[in-house]
């Protein structure tokens, strides 16, 4: 008989390992079913093309025009600063003026730079409180620059701010719903400065992997190749794949990753089981095996009952009146559990479809899948979130 490792329930009140059918499913479970086509995608769902890439921008600004929800200056010195700043290069001289004002909020302003977006472009920009303010909703945003990791200002961003979530209070209640000291400035930024970036003269072209994978890199490359009809593309590592430029697509870079972008491959996973112990999500890739290995489940539960009785004493025995305690202790081994043998090379539909019928909770399936994983017979990495 082939040897195989047997995991047995230890430790008091605890709950060991369930019959090990599945790896996994406890409030919701993704699977991906052995058995199926091979799913092919197209190449620019897999890859980024080093270079062309978004960019995040940052400032800091005032919002106005809010109705006595704005920041409390004494609460926010920020605040006020800003504000009497921003007056002096209006020609307002406010210095040494006690200013008490609620219809101002100090905000912080980001936006995303998309690639080769040129000058003057509109772009969308999102507005956060910095302060106590309790609501964004009715203000405006004031010219705010918005600088890069240079510390270069690449765009400029003002307009009304849009608000979905609002606040209503009252003497002896209040209500909100979402979130109202944040809001959005549809096409509220304009392009000011242009990256640069010379894609058309580019003699190589170095394409990255969005989940790094040897055989994938290698299939790319190949499936590149095969395209162009001569050997353009090399696997650098399990991330990079290396295209130099043919030298009739020279200037035609547009054109070229247009082709490649359209082909289909068939991208490789890892052997991976992740769990996320917060919601109970247990996610499975389908090339999750199990080798040979026996398992039981069972509970240890110890039940006390205590059932106080009073002691009478009997008429004129002068006797006392007395509580005697009463325990009734049961303990349940669940000795009719039995060992199960699960045969190597179970298909993860085998496993779902067993688990399904169990029932088997998701802190349960944590301790089984990290004991499996600790006795060698889970064939697979497990990530736990």
């Amino acid at each position: 008989m082939t040897p195989f490792p047997i995991l047995a329930p230890f430790g008091s009140a605890r709950r060991t390992l369930a019959l090990i059918v599945a790896l996994g499913l406890g409030a919701l479970t993704l699977t991906a079913f052995p058995g199926t086509a091979a799913a092919t995608v197209r190449l620019k769902d897999v890859i980024d093309i080093e270079g062309v890439r978004d960019n995040m921008l940052v400032g800091y600004g005032l919002v106005i025009g809010v109705r006595g929800t704005g920041d409390s200056i004494r609460n926010a010195p920020f605040t006020g600063q800003s504000l009497i700043g921003m007056l002096d290069r209006m020609g307002v001289n406010t210095r040494g003026a006690t200013l008490d004002t609620k219809n101002i909020a100090a905000v912080m302003v980001t936006a995303t730079l998309p690639a080769f977006a040129a000058q003057g472009t509109r772009i969308d920009v999102s507005v956060g409180a910095m302060g106590d303010a309790t609501s964004l909703q009715g203000g405006t945003l004031l010219v705010t620059p918005l600088v890069g990791a240079d510390g270069e200002v690449y765009a400029v961003a003002q307009g009304p701010v849009s608000v979905s979530g609002f606040s209503a209070s009252g003497a002896g209640a209040s209500v909100t719903q979402g979130v109202p000291t944040s809001g959005r400035i549809a096409s509220g930024g304009i392009v000011e400065r242009e990256i640069e970036f010379a894609l058309a003269e580019l003699p190589v072209i170095r394409l990255s992997l969005r989940n790094p994978d040897f055989t994938t890199a290698r299939r790319i490359a190949q499936a590149i190749d095969s395209r162009l009809g001569l050997p353009a593309a090399r696997a650098a590592d399990p991330s990079t794949i290396v295209l130099t430029v043919p030298e009739g697509r020279r200037g035609d870079i547009v054109g070229l990753m247009t082709d490649i972008e359209q082909i289909r491959v068939e991208p490789d996973q890892h052997a991976r089981v992740v769990i996320d112990e917060k919601t109970g999500v247990i996610v499975m890739g389908e090339n999750v095996r199990i080798s040979t290995v026996a398992v039981a489940q069972g509970n240890l539960t110890v039940r006390i009952t205590e059932t106080p009785q009073v002691s009478q004493p009997n008429a004129f025995s002068q006797g006392q009146t007395a509580v005697v305690p009463r325990t009734d202790i049961q303990v349940d081994q669940q000795s009719d559990r039995r060992l199960a043998v699960l045969p190597a090379g179970v298909s993860l539909q085998e496993l779902v479809q067993n688990l399904n019928a169990l029932g088997i909770g998701p802190r349960d399936m944590v301790s089984i899948l990290q004991s499996i994983k600790a006795s060698g017979a889970l064939q697979a990495e497990i990530d736990v979130m």
